[in-house]
């Protein structure tokens, strides 16, 4: 299928380059980036050696409409744009936030400006969500950090208190973009870990929140912290909520057991093994490990994931997959890299 990238010059366009390179069916015939428009890609991203003779392409709304599949790797405000132009019966995912919030003012109050709408929610792992995203054209790609909330939250949302989650998350630096920020300087990050978006205003939390509202039927409400990591990408999400009936660790076990047992990207770690970043970088795929502090009577939760593939690029094929009718894990067979 003829395949359109658009905002190919970031880090998640990059890694959706990687990722389309090796897929059966999806074959990139237009890669733009504005701001980087007649570059070589090679040049931006040297890692693409597939591509040492193309260049990035101007927006063109032609070959962008001629597309059976898009791709929006756009900031938050932009996709809408572009969206608005393209044929209401193209395939689309859309990879910022756009169109993943229901609520207007939430939008308004996270993001500002106006609210494009609201898109099928691209997390195939939860609830229907599969089927939903099968039967559309149009799919908004999750947030990274709320891809492993989520996903660590879901099997166990009938027996926590819901509104009273707490998450304290670490990301890598690519989760920030790719535009130059003092804070993510080489001397800023290494050997040290800094929270950020402190108190509760990181964009993600109105997107978990409705996500797992839609889920359990209650209101949610999350106390989400990320902290920015000294590595490159990937991230450890630490999950804990207060218990709302008694349950035994190897029923606790059995539940996510039955949640994702016949999830391909998404492993129920072995007791006494741990999630770790480097174990699904270069992945779609999330691990998951499980606890029960009898201490305070609290669920924990550990989670690791891509935020550039299970969090962005990964998903976004995955999801792409599912709405073309090929096979779920197709271009996407790669384990992680490891330590």
């Amino acid at each position: 299928m003829r395949t359109a990238v658009i905002g190919a010059s970031g880090y998640t366009g990059g890694e959706l380059l990687r990722l389309l390179g090796s897929h059966p069916h999806l074959r990139p015939t237009f890669i733009s980036a504005h701001s980087n428009a007649g570059e070589l890609i090679a040049n931006v991203h040297p890692q693409l050696v597939g591509y040492e003779n193309i260049s990035f392409s101007a927006f063109n709304l032609d070959e962008a409409r001629e597309s059976e599949i898009v791709f929006l790797a756009m900031p938050h405000g932009e996709s809408a744009k572009i969206v608005a132009q393209l044929s209401p019966e193209q395939i689309i995912v859309d990879l910022g936030a756009d169109y993943r919030l229901e609520s207007a003012h939430s939008w308004k109050k996270y993001y500002g400006g106006e609210h494009a709408g609201t898109w099928t929610y691209g997390l195939p792992e939860v609830a229907d969500n599969r089927s939903l995203i099968s039967a559309s054209s149009k799919v908004a790609n999750p947030g990274c950090y709320a891809t492993s909330i989520a996903l660590g939250t879901y099997p166990a949302l009938n027996l926590i208190d819901v509104s009273d989650i707490v998450v304290v998350a670490a990301s890598g630096t690519t989760g920030a973009g790719r535009s130059a920020k003092t804070a993510l300087l080489g001397s800023e990050v290494m050997n040290s870990l800094s929270s950020y978006k402190f108190g509760g205003v990181h964009q993600h939390t109105p997107e978990i929140e409705e996500g797992l509202k839609r889920v359990s039927g209650k209101e949610v409400g999350i106390s989400f912290t990320p902290i920015l990591a000294p590595m490159p990408r990937g991230i450890l999400a630490t999950i804990t909520a207060r218990l709302s009936r008694k349950i035994s660790t190897s029923g606790l076990r059995e539940l996510y057991a039955d949640a994702y047992g016949s999830e391909y990207f998404v492993s129920l770690l072995a007791e006494g093994q741990m999630p770790r970043t480097a174990s699904v970088v270069g992945s779609n795929h999330v691990q998951i490990q499980v606890a029960i502090d009898e201490h305070s009577d609290r669920l924990v939760v550990s989670v690791a994931i891509d935020n550039l593939g299970k969090g962005a690029a990964g998903q976004a094929i995955q999801n792409a997959n599912l709405m073309c009718g090929f096979v779920e894990s197709a271009g996407l067979m790669s384990a992680g890299i490891g330590a």
